[in-house]
């Protein structure tokens, strides 16, 4: 500690208190001070802000940094909000400065950022970019003194498009101040620390960094109090959750925004304190929420992961689990809120309903958690319609991109390589300008009429956002606004040929019941008030299904291991005894289980228990490309099991799926794809559609 500046010690001992610092935080002061990079890792409520915060604002002090310094990246703009009143204290200690912003910061907070610029600058990698390509901001000259980037919950980037994104905009802006920037990425756990370190560097082998944790040690089991339970229905787990843990603060995890609400409304009409935070909700809907539930004490906020990563809703008694996580990451994330007072240990009720498969999946998932398992953090392959929006933003930001010195914005990222893209980026480049969407003058490229028809709305704002947003309609009370719905959802509720909605329409939103009393469907805008009872809004949803890891745990749980540390109600292991007979002859102890279709079944079922991404792979093996057809093409994929065509031999299986194992890397067929998915790809327009394909055909059979 003593590397710290005086002033920041001062402020350690005698502001917060603290009797010293945690060992993330002793650990990081050195390196960090030194400039390498690093990797921070501690569980959630770890002090991670803090390991990473003091020593770059000793060394902002001690090396006279002025201007935008430092920039805070955050995936979510919560959580930006969030850490900006902790942050701009500890700046203040110091006579410096922060500032947010994001999509939510009006112009004229802008404008004063601009005209005065902080030291530390928090937002998104969408606004940063929206910074580098505006007309209203010398780019050059407000990103140009940056010394450090940190990114909070690095593992929700790196493991995502986002992430390529973020290693490029990032990479343009060290060609703005001339030199690396130190790169500080934190994250509560993941299953390979030092190749999410490399991915941080850019892949730069010669930039010194460290992965940094004390406190978190690979494939060791955190210790909980977990318990499963099963209940038919959202009804019975609101009747259940209601009648638990009277008098504390419950956070309770769904995974989909039409469960938040089902949930909220349930409890409410329980007579439960409820509150809702969900990414459909506007930022001052979740705001009162996440500030009435921070101050309160008996009452329950019901949240998807917008409350996974990081924000601070006070100070929790129990995290309640409804249906499975998708990931053991994110159950760590969420059983994590816990335990965080002095005496308290973490805990998570998981609650399974609807389905009796949801018991085989949650304890399929705690069994993998605790063998110690966590996933790997991986960026998705084949990111070539992310190189076409960087060539696209970075000639919006220039105005013209050298076509003979273009590699140098990307020196220090990966993104523009052919062993990233599987071409060389010059074909994209070169197709973009064949296309349209680059025009050339004298060697240089500019934006085209194509690309200005395709991105060119609200000011190109669509191009700088490497996730696509469906339409949306804006939901207000009249007094202020709730939050949003799909486009979809008003299609679907509207009369064939009518400008107005089905009367009445009513939805769900906040935890509340609405009825729709106007319609603006050109500003997207939906006038409601209050109503006793409605319908539970719905919002498109995707299913990643199941990796090999969590779906061998299901296996094993089935063949009569229980999780170790778990504790089942008698409703959940009645249950599971049932399912452990109702699926003796699925379950192999090796190989796989083949079922031949009979004349009361269409297909045959092929039961692997080998993971989604595995059996995608299956299905392609067993298409057209390698022989005869074995398996339908279309089919949906499950992690436990394929359909098979009516009359194939088991042996004509495993010959097939032998030549399929054989084959060199990269040679086994690639799963079929409708070209209607092009539309699920970002910025596919930009490509020819076979370049495109191959990035949705690689990305099903990749983990």
């Amino acid at each position: 500690m003593n590397a710290l500046h005086p002033v920041i010690i001062h402020h350690i001992v005698s502001t917060l208190r603290w009797p010293g610092l945690r060992p993330l935080q002793e650990q990081a002061v050195a390196p960090l001070i030194s400039g390498e990079d690093a990797i921070l890792l501690a569980p959630t409520a770890g002090g991670k802000t803090e390991a990473a915060a003091f020593p770059i604002l000793s060394r902002m002090t001690t090396e006279e940094w002025s201007g935008v310094s430092v920039l805070y990246l955050c995936p979510i703009k919560a959580l930006l909000n969030n850490l900006e009143p902790r942050l701009a204290e500890y700046a203040a200690w110091l006579g410096r400065r922060v500032a947010v912003w994001h999509g939510d910061i009006g112009q004229s907070a802008r404008r004063r950022i601009i005209a005065d610029p902080p030291d530390i600058l928090l937002t998104t990698p969408e606004s940063l970019e929206a910074i580098m390509v505006s007309r209203g901001v010398d780019a050059a000259s407000f990103l140009g003194s940056i010394n450090t980037v940190i990114i909070d919950e690095v593992h929700a980037f790196a493991g995502d498009d986002r992430g390529w994104h973020l290693s490029a905009v990032l990479s343009r802006v060290e060609s703005f101040t001339g030199h690396q920037l130190q790169r500080i990425g934190m994250s509560a756990t993941v299953g390979n620390p030092q190749a999410l370190l490399s991915w941080l560097q850019g892949g730069r082998a010669d930039r010194p960094g460290r992965v940094l944790s004390p406190e978190v040690t690979p494939g060791s089991l955190v210790q909980a109090e977990i318990t499963v339970d099963y209940v038919g229905s959202i009804s019975s787990a609101s009747l259940l959750i209601s009648k638990l843990h009277q008098g504390e603060k419950r956070l309770a995890f769904v995974d989909s925004r039409r469960m938040a609400e089902e949930l909220g409304t349930a409890l409410h009409e329980r007579g439960v304190r409820v509150y809702l935070s969900h990414s459909s909700l506007s930022a001052d809907e979740r705001r009162r929420a996440e500030d009435a539930f921070a101050n309160d004490r008996d009452c329950i906020i019901v949240a998807t992961s917008t409350l996974e990563l990081g924000i601070d809703v006070g100070d929790l008694d129990r995290v309640i689990q409804i249906g499975t996580p998708g990931t053991v990451s994110s159950f760590l994330q969420r059983l994590g809120r816990t335990g965080r007072r002095s005496g308290s240990s973490r805990n998570c009720l998981l609650i399974t309903i609807d389905d009796e498969d949801g018991l085989i999946h949650t304890l399929g998932l705690l069994q993998a958690w605790s063998r110690g398992f966590v996933e790997e953090v991986t960026a998705p392959p084949l990111p070539r319609h992310l190189a076409a929006q960087q060539f696209l933003a970075a000639a919006l930001s220039d105005g013209t991109i050298n076509l003979g010195t273009w590699h140098r914005l990307w020196e220090s990222t990966p993104l523009m390589s052919r062993d990233v893209l599987g071409i060389d980026p010059e074909e994209i480049l070169n197709h973009l300008i064949s296309s349209g969407m680059l025009e050339t003058d004298g060697g240089q490229a500019f934006i085209g009429i194509e690309a200005e028809r395709a991105f060119g709305h609200r000011h190109f704002m669509e191009l700088l956002s490497a996730f696509t947003t469906p339409p949306v309609f804006t939901v207000t009370d009249g007094r202020y606004d709730i939050g949003t719905v799909e486009l979809r959802t008003m299609l679907s509720a509207s009369n064939s040929g009518s400008p107005g909605p089905a009367a009445p329409m009513t939805m769900s939103l906040a935890g509340r019941y609405w009825k729709v009393v106007s319609v603006d469907w050109r500003r997207r805008r939906l006038v409601v008030e209050r109503a006793d009872t409605g319908a539970i809004t719905r919002w498109g949803s995707v299913s990643r299904g199941f990796g090999a890891e969590v779906t061998s745990g299901m296996l094993k749980v089935l063949l009569g291991e229980d999780p170790a540390g778990v504790v089942m109600t008698r409703r959940a292991a009645d249950l599971l005894g049932h399912l452990r007979d109702e699926y003796a002859e699925l379950t192999p102890t090796h190989g796989f289980h083949y079922l031949p279709a009979t004349s009361d079944t269409a297909y045959g079922h092929l039961w692997t228990w080998a993971g989604t991404v595995a059996n995608q792979q299956l299905v392609a093996d067993l298409s057209s490309q390698l022989g005869e057809e074995l398996a339908p093409q279309r089919q949906r994929i499950r992690h436990d099991r394929i359909f098979v065509h009516y009359g194939v031999p088991e042996s004509e299986l495993r010959e097939r799926i032998r030549l399929a194992n054989n084959l060199p890397s990269g040679q086994r067929p690639l799963p079929e794809v409708n070209e209607d998915a092009l539309d699920e790809l970002k910025f596919s327009q930009a490509l020819p559609a076979q370049w495109a394909m191959q990035v949705l055909e690689t990305r099903l059979v990749t983990p």
